[in-house]
């Protein structure tokens, strides 16, 4: 059974940083794209990064510059990596994984407060 389980949400403060993780099972991580997914309250759920199996990533306008996204395939894990955090990022984050069926965490919570 395929499961996706994130850790690392929480609380902290504007410009601060967080590291999310998504720990894959059931599943050999590195054969498929991946991403980070996020929705706000009262908005629709959008693309935050992705993640290609060769290692090409690509990232939403309002994160480039800072949040990484990144893998360790031998621990089927998946990661963000979160810097200068802004109260406009506080959402739910999803982790996600493409294969010929989409995948979802059961989402994480982000809260940064001003």
């Amino acid at each position: 059974q395929v499961q996706l389980v994130e850790s690392g949400g929480g609380l902290v403060q504007a410009g601060g940083s967080l590291r999310l993780s998504c720990a894959a099972s059931g599943i050999i991580f590195s054969r498929y794209g991946v991403g980070w997914y996020r929705q706000a309250p009262g908005k629709q759920r959008e693309v935050v990064a992705t993640l290609t199996r060769d290692g090409r990533s690509n990232y939403a306008d309002s994160v480039k510059g800072r949040f990484t996204i990144s893998r360790d395939n031998p621990k089927n894990t998946l990661f963000l990596h979160m810097n200068s955090l802004k109260p406009e990022d506080t959402a739910v984050y999803y982790c996600h994984l493409r294969t010929n069926y989409d995948y979802w965490g059961q989402g994480t919570q982000i809260t940064v407060s001003s």
